[in-house]
This record gives structure tokens, sequence and C-alpha cells, in this order.
């Protein structure tokens, strides 16, 4: 096995989409909940993506072997008015973090986190925010991910 990083381009954009819906199901089904029916996220994703690879504040990492993609990353650059522990404003919200099941435990996910860590860190970004599924939480606190016990969200139904 000899497994190659890249960033992402257009080629793999289709693929890199597929994986993401899978990550996207295989957390809602662990957490017990029913991914809705009639939900097609396909369009919505590849607009999300090139746009934002176009822009720049959107970068991915991808784990290959041979010809396959096995596993993925990503992070999305987003600013807002600085506060004392991120100066710049500028944010990485890390996503699509995801290892094909047949290549876990190997260091492919820790490998992809890092390099997207340090595209953050050459963006600018005074941090990164993830909302991270319970698969992924010991990675992250492994890294060095601390918990933010003050992250909220409100829901905007559209």
């Amino acid at each position: 096995m000899d497994i190659q990083y890249k960033k992402l381009t257009y080629a793999e954009l289709d693929e890199f989409i597929n994986m993401r819906i899978a990550q996207l199901t295989e957390e809602y089904i662990s957490t017990g909940r029913t991914v809705p029916e009639g939900v097609d996220l396909k369009l919505s994703l590849k607009d999300y993506y090139e746009r934002h690879m176009t822009d720049g504040t959107f970068v991915s990492w991808l784990a290959i072997d041979g010809d396959k993609i096995i596993g993925t990353s990503g992070m999305s650059f987003v600013e807002k008015p600085p506060y004392f522990t991120c100066p710049t404003g500028r944010l990485g919200l890390l996503s699509s973090m995801y290892t094909n099941p047949d290549y876990r435990r190997m260091g492919i996910a820790r490998e992809l986190l890092h390099r997207v860590v340090e595209e953050a860190r050459a963006y600018g970004c005074g941090a990164v925010h993830i909302t991270a599924s319970d698969m992924g939480v010991k990675l992250y606190t492994a890294y060095g991910f601390t918990h933010n016990g003050n992250f909220m969200q409100y829901r905007l139904d559209v």
C-alpha cells in the first residue's frame, strides 16, 4: 500500500462530493437518526465547492491509494470581527474529514488533518473550529483541539 497525498482539484470533485455524502450519512446513522428523504446535496455541494475553491476560501487534501481516493479533509476560511484570542478574525472551519473504513487506524486522518491545519495557518487563521462527530473526537483531542463548552447553535429553517 502506497498512500499519496494531494490537494483536491476539480477533476476529483465529483468523487469528493460522493465521499462527503457518505460521511454525512454515516454520521447521521451513527447517532440514531434517519437520513431525511428527498434531500439531494450533490448540486448544492458542487456549487459550494466550485465557488469556494475558485476564490481560495476552501481547500482540501486527499489521501489516495493507487487511483482510489481513500480519505478526505476540508477547510473553509471565514472572517469575523477580530477578538482577543483571534486577532486576525480569520477562522478555519474544518469539515469533510473522512477515511474509507478499510483504511482507518493507519494515521491517514491525522496526516490529512495536519495538512489542512497548516493551510489554515498559511491563510492567517487564528483558530480552527469543528463540530466533531463522536468518532472524530479522539483524533482531534490527540491533535490538540479543546472543547468549547460555550458553542451554541440556533437553527434557521430555510
